[in-house]
């Protein structure tokens, strides 16, 4: 379903490629990075925003809603006891009714990445 490839020659900074895609990561400058891309937490907010909004997108094309612009703010944070939690924040840059609202907050909970996320899964690692 998604393949990448990622290769480091040194340092932290990270050059990966998805499909015919080429993307950076790296760490900030304060935790010994080059800040070349997006440390990897941001890559997976990026990753939960994005799937947020082409899903609620194609859910309203379908609807025929006008959504306008949407925007997603996804925050990812871990307290003093280790809990981790993501926030994430959608508006559109159309007025909605609270109908509609209440429905695509539903879709939210339902997206690919949400789901991937919230039931964890299973990462098999091999060394060659």
């Amino acid at each position: 379903m998604a393949t990448i490839h990622l290769h480091n020659v040194a340092g932290y900074a990270q050059s990966i490629r998805a499909r015919t895609h080429q993307l950076q990561a790296d760490e900030p400058a304060g935790n010994g990075g080059s800040d070349t891309g997006p440390a990897p937490y941001e890559l997976l907010l990026a990753a939960l925003a994005s799937c947020t909004s082409l899903t609620l997108r194609m859910y309203a094309d379908r609807k025929g809603w006008d959504l306008g612009s949407i925007s997603v703010d996804a925050h990812f944070g871990r307290d003093d006891s280790g809990l981790e939690t993501i926030t994430r924040k959608i508006s559109f840059g159309n007025a909605l009714s609270q109908e509609q609202l209440t429905r695509l907050a539903e879709i939210c909970e339902k997206t690919p990445v949400t789901k991937t996320i919230r039931q964890g899964t299973a990462i098999q690692t091999s060394m060659a």
